[in-house]
């Protein structure tokens, strides 16, 4: 199992999003670094978070689903003219929890990290839960693997593990 200890349940978390179309379109977005998407940048922060937060006894499972849904802006950052009237850094944020509110019923821990995973950049939009600390530094995390090229070695054993419905796996 190793470092993909736990992550059949953590699949059965997130099944539903993973499952939507809108979600699936993150994988034609690009992320930091060539070769990774927003998806799998996603995937990556919502896993590190999930088992951060497990590992602590924190709410693991509206850290996976928040840490999926962080980037959930649904266009193309790289491209200015897709976003030209706001700055994407301080801005996306918000256009992410928009979005998921719109497709899923959020918990208010789950729209906190959407929200704040930003923060110190969102100087005005503070962590509200221990979990959205945990997200945003996952996120920061990732960013730097992606970045350093080593994301690809973490996603090979966590993209090939299948969804599978909730109510099939024990927690």
């Amino acid at each position: 199992m190793g470092p993909f200890k736990h992550r059949e349940v953590f699949r059965a978390l997130v099944a539903d999003l993973e499952g939507d179309p809108a979600v699936q379109s993150m994988r034609a977005l690009p992320q930091h670094a060539p070769g990774i998407s927003c998806y799998q940048h996603s995937l990556l922060v919502a896993y590190l978070s999930y088992r951060v937060c497990r590992f602590l006894g924190l709410d693991a499972g509206a850290a996976a689903r928040g840490g999926l849904l962080h980037d959930f802006y649904l266009y193309n950052w790289l491209d200015k003219s897709t976003h030209p009237h706001f700055n994407h850094g301080v801005h996306h944020p918000l256009v992410a929890l928009e979005n998921a509110r719109a497709r899923f019923v959020l918990t208010e821990k789950e729209a906190d990290i959407i929200a704040t995973h930003m923060f110190p950049l969102t100087i005005t939009r503070p962590y509200g839960c221990v979990e959205s600390l945990v997200v945003s530094t996952a996120d920061k995390l990732c960013a730097a693997a992606e970045l350093l090229r080593l994301a690809p070695l973490w996603l090979r054993g966590l993209e090939d593990t299948p969804c599978i419905p909730a109510a099939a796996v024990v927690k």
